[in-house]
């Protein structure tokens, strides 16, 4: 059963990844976010659904990998000690953490498994089964930020420019599971920090962006 309700379940449009500037939470817990121009409601695919996307949105390709995963025989050494070897995504991303540091990180999505990896260590940090993903959270508004809910687990707060292309890939991965991932859209939500840590993600539509808060529960 999921731990928070009252959430649309929605999907969302593929859209070109996002220019922003993301600084760390400052006096107030808000985190700055200035997101390109032209920014625009548009229609609904793959998933339905509202989000405000971007006029370059359409016409864009998926990559997944964007590391050369093969050319990195410490990512490869990685994936093959779990059994792992096809890649559907890989990429850096910012991983937010229970004291609500900024951290840079590697993000690995193969067709079992989230792995996420530390870049400047080479190590691997964390390995989360599809399986036990049940929910991604994001807001309703043009901002990089996503959760990932994992009810045996702690959560994932993470801010991607690529952030569509990771849900996209996440939903497509998890098809024909015996628990449909549910994505859900709001402007406020909960999300595990640590095991016994609840925090809220408030999203706010303010002049020349979006003004993101993270705060304790």
């Amino acid at each position: 059963m999921s731990r928070y309700g009252g959430n649309r379940r929605v999907q969302i449009k593929a859209s070109q990844p996002d220019q922003y500037d993301a600084v760390e939470d400052g006096d107030d817990g808000s985190i700055g976010h200035r997101p390109s121009e032209n920014n625009e409601t548009e229609g609904q695919e793959p998933f339905m659904g509202m989000k405000v996307r971007r006029k370059a949105s359409f016409h864009r390709d998926y990559k997944g990998d964007y590391l050369d995963v093969p050319s990195r025989p410490y990512l490869m050494k990685i994936l093959q000690k779990q059994g792992d070897n096809q890649v559907l995504f890989a990429d850096k991303v910012l991983k937010f953490t229970g004291s609500g540091k900024m951290k840079r990180r590697i993000l690995l999505i193969s067709d079992f498994a989230i792995y996420l990896v530390d870049p400047e260590t080479d190590s691997l940090k964390r390995r989360i089964a599809l399986a036990a993903v049940e929910k991604i959270c994001l807001s309703e508004l043009s901002d990089n930020f996503f959760a990932i809910i994992i009810p045996t687990e702690y959560d994932l707060l993470m801010a991607s420019t690529r952030k569509s292309e990771i849900v996209t890939v996440l939903v497509e991965a998890t098809k024909g599971a015996s628990e449909e991932l549910e994505v859900a859209f709001s402007n406020r939500f909960e999300y595990h920090a640590a095991a016994e840590l609840v925090k809220e993600v408030q999203f706010e539509e303010v002049e020349g962006g979006v003004k993101t808060r993270i705060v304790k529960k």
